[in-house]
């Protein structure tokens, strides 16, 4: 079957739909910075799988999560909408860290998601798509809120729990048994990847391979360990134990691959890689970026996302596009030729004619909404971030914070870290992102935190 051909990207003709429906792979990681790949620039980590996935598909400059930490960005993955929709703002409670110092009582989190919500793989397994859950899930725990809830025929290590005991077996997960002594974790979920794979080669199928790593606890093998100790420093990444981690969720994306191009299966299906937030603060750096995970600035929410398919997809392609966790939903549904539930809202946009041809997505806004307090690790004050929102056009950025009201304004195109405040040399493109941020937030139900905390004592 013949893929688009380069005149096709760059003119924007349409893609026809492959003779037979299309196999997904999601690869999803945890805490995996935008820089914490080489073919972003790292120089420390190595990541030469990934790098391949890049070259022969498209990579996008500008890809964010819908929040800066791990359940809200699942849950809007999977539901294909914003966080005041579902209700899952953060990770646990919504009042993290000492009373005293928070200002407000933050809106009520959700940790679970609604199992009446549509998400996309119940509507792929309703349209005869094998499906199958492996590694993190962190929206509730089966059967009644777990993967199993939500559409997949199979669950290997999915539960509530947002970080693994060990990813050394005994792994004391109760949707996983265990290994021999010492077996890796990302390696056994792999292992299961491929064997999914494997067994339904001939049907199409859906496989949301969502890794731990490489979340804390920051465990590795010994001998990539010892690599990492004994390489020279390049950069700002330096953290041996991380680095390593990397190196073993690169070598299952390389076994992924492989198991595709093995099987024949490659040219048919689409492989996505993505973050679910930005990177782990203490152990990497997302230099120029600024800040990390837990943070509205760009080094908490901006991500790598690759996506490959032969078929449809011309190698070698760099998008610049804005894109956001909500858009895969109807991106999938498109390639999968599956039509969206009656009455189900999604907040996103498909991607499938930008990614074959090249079609231009258009200006939109993109919106965050955290009603919720994040502490700050040891040493740096008491918040990563307090209660607000967040909305980007085109290159302009612009944050409000519900403790004070303070705005934050800034041009991404000058100022990738963020680091200079135009709100008040820019009055009118302030007023015209609060006007369109405040309408979003009426649209969609948005709670604001205005209550005062009693405890409040600084």
């Amino acid at each position: 079957m013949l893929g688009c051909s380069l005149a096709a990207w760059l003119g924007g003709a349409d893609c026809k739909r492959p003779a037979r429906p299309a196999n997904v792979v999601l690869i999803l990681i945890d805490d995996l910075g935008w820089r914490d790949v080489s073919y972003m620039g790292s120089r420390f980590y190595e990541t030469p799988a990934v790098d391949r996935l890049a070259r022969e598909g498209i990579q996008f400059s500008k890809a964010y999560t819908c929040a800066p930490n791990c359940a809200p960005t699942r849950a809007s993955l999977f539901t294909g909408q914003y966080t005041p929709r579902h209700g899952v703002y953060t990770v646990g409670s919504s009042a993290r860290g000492e009373s005293r110092y928070r200002k407000l009582v933050p809106i009520e989190n959700r940790t679970v998601l609604d199992p009446e919500s549509q998400t996309f793989p119940k509507l792929l397994a309703r349209s005869g798509y094998r499906t199958a859950f492996m590694g993190k899930w962190h929206l509730g725990t089966d059967p009644e809120t777990g993967p199993l809830a939500h559409g997949f025929e199979l669950n290997i290590g999915g539960c509530q729990a947002g970080s693994p005991k060990s990813y050394f077996s005994p792994y004391q997960n109760p949707f996983l048994e265990n290994g021999p002594q010492g077996e890796y974790l990302t390696d056994r979920l792999t292992d299961h990847a491929v064997t999914f794979i494997e067994q339904n080669a001939r049907e199409p199928f859906f496989l949301c391979l969502s890794h731990y790593a490489v979340h804390t606890p920051l465990q590795a093998k010994p001998d990539l360990v010892e690599k990492y100790e004994s390489k020279p420093v390049n950069g700002c990444h330096d953290h041996a134990v991380y680095a390593a981690m990397i190196e073993s969720m690169d070598k299952s994306v390389a076994r992924v691959c492989d198991t595709l191009d093995r099987l024949e299966l490659a040219n048919n299906t689409l492989v996505i890689f993505y973050s679910d937030n930005g990177g782990y603060g203490p152990a990497t750096c997302m230099d120029p970026l600024r800040g990390a995970k837990g943070m509205l600035y760009e080094g908490g929410i901006r991500v790598p996302l690759v996506m490959r398919w032969p078929d449809r997809i011309p190698a070698g392609k760099v998008s610049d596009a804005p894109v956001i966790t909500v858009d895969l939903y109807p991106t999938l549904l498109d390639v999968c030729g599956i039509e969206p539930s009656s009455g189900w809202i999604l907040d996103g946009v498909s991607l499938y004619k930008h990614i074959c041809t090249g079609t231009e997505i258009g200006n939109r806004a993109l919106y965050w909404h955290f009603p919720a307090y994040l502490q700050a690790y040891g040493g740096e004050g008491p918040w990563r971030t307090t209660p607000a929102s967040a909305i980007q056009v085109q290159n302009y950025k612009l944050i409000e914070y519900f403790e004070d009201g303070s705005i934050e304004l800034y041009d991404l195109s000058k100022d990738i870290s963020e680091s200079e405040n135009l709100v008040n040399t820019l009055p009118e493109k302030r007023r015209q992102l609060m006007k369109k941020m405040i309408q979003w937030r009426q649209d969609v139900d948005a709670p604001i935190p205005t209550r005062k905390n009693p405890g409040y004592s600084p």
